[in-house]
């Protein structure tokens, strides 16, 4: 190939391709900032300590955390807590475009690991906290997506009156890191411009009010609050679930006129089409406590599979309940490539092969795909330090000395 070749010809390289990212963070969030920027394509250095990120071994609820959010990484095994490890922490992290951390406030400033400390040997650095508040009476507060979920109403708004539930997966913790990758993408464009680095701030307790933005604007729009889910207003008639034939549940939903008008038709409800009492949708949810009785009776007499089918062919929204190990069995997923095979690293299924979910994005065409297994503990620690100038025996004496692993 001669240097006039088109790039386009050549595989295409993923956005963020080049850029090193080292981050000291456990559990879900930090690790969720440094999954987006590895799929995009840097080079993600996750920093462990020497007997490894605890969630590597999380039983029930856990047991999914480290694969699913660690997958496309280098791992490198550190002491920071003796001086030669945290000078090799101090050594990468100097090298790298973005540093992503998730500790509790102070603990990074202890080791000269925070950007008032780094951005002195790197100006260009962008720095990522991922932190339960922002700076502010919380801030000192230890914060879980449980705990941010029940505080900031999200608990309230999911359970029904009076029984405040957290939703069914780290909305929080996932989504905090989200916003910490874009923030991080949005300095790195800023630092093109400026040539200077910068230090972000993502936050869970402030991730969980913007979660629930719309149920305070309800308020403020109308002077009533929000209900928990379970118990709300519908702003649609036909949006429930229900129980149908044969033990099965299924979500049906007609959400303007014109889909009321077509349900009508499939389901053969001419009585219904015809009353000019639910002929908006503002007077079906107006007519919802006498309406939905008649619908649920005349529903059950079908089964899920029925229901989906007839909506289906009929363009409407409805979707089966299913469970998440269902999921992968799922055509649409397996037809997408919205799942990828990766290695475990660790526990009693350490070294079989299992599915996991991508990004649900596409980039010219393509899915972001898995690159690299989820790292074993200190897989990548040689490799690096080498990368950084250590020679063989520096190596060596380090692993002696029990500051890497």
């Amino acid at each position: 190939m001669n240097d006039d070749t088109p790039a386009t010809l050549s595989s295409p390289r993923l956005p963020l391709e080049g850029l090193r990212v080292v981050e000291f963070t456990h559990m879900v969030m930090g690790p969720t900032c440094g999954m987006v920027l590895a799929d995009l394509g840097a080079e993600v250095i996750k920093v462990e300590p020497v007997d490894g990120d605890r969630t590597r071994h999380l039983l029930g609820a856990g047991a999914g955390f480290f694969p699913m959010f660690n997958r496309n990484k280098k791992s490198i095994a550190l002491d920071l807590r003796s001086p030669e490890g945290l000078a090799v922490a101090r050594k990468l992290a100097a090298s790298a475009d973005v540093v992503a951390q998730n500790f509790k406030p102070g603990v990074m400033t202890k080791y000269g690991l925070d950007y008032a400390a780094l951005s002195q040997v790197n100006p260009r650095l962008i720095y990522v906290n991922h932190t339960g508040f922002l700076p502010g009476p919380y801030e000192h507060r230890t914060a879980l997506d449980e705990v941010v979920q029940m505080m900031g109403g999200l608990a309230y708004m999911t359970g029904r009156p009076g029984d405040p539930l957290r939703a069914g997966s780290s909305v929080n913790d996932i989504m905090g890191g989200m916003f910490g990758a874009i923030g991080a993408m949005a300095a790195l464009m800023q630092r093109g411009i400026t040539g200077r680095g910068q230090e972000v701030d993502s936050a869970l307790f402030e991730n969980n009010v913007f979660l629930v933005g719309q149920h305070m604007m309800q308020y403020a729009v109308t002077g009533k609050p929000a209900a928990p889910m379970p118990d709300r207003i519908s702003s649609w008639a036909v949006y429930d679930v229900f129980s149908v034939k044969d033990g099965g549940q299924i979500f049906l939903a007609a959400v303007s006129d014109a889909q009321w008008q077509t349900f009508c038709d499939a389901m053969g409800y001419a009585d219904l089409k015809a009353d000019t009492g639910l002929a908006t949708n503002n007077d079906r949810v107006r007519a919802r406590p006498t309406l939905m009785p008649v619908l649920r009776e005349r529903l059950a007499q079908h089964t899920a599979d029925e229901l989906a089918a007839i909506f289906e062919r009929h363009g409407l929204p409805f979707a089966p309940i299913r469970r998440p190990e269902e999921l992968f069995d799922d055509p649409h997923l397996q037809a997408t490539g919205g799942l990828a095979d990766i290695t475990l690293p660790d526990g009693e299924r350490a070294g079989q092969t299992a599915q996991i979910t991508l990004m649900p994005l596409r980039m010219d065409g393509q899915r972001l795909d898995v690159r690299c297994d989820p790292p074993r503990l200190g897989q990548h620690t040689a490799e690096l330090l080498q990368g950084l100038g250590y020679t063989a025996d520096e190596v060596a004496a380090l692993q002696a000395s029990g500051a890497i692993a």
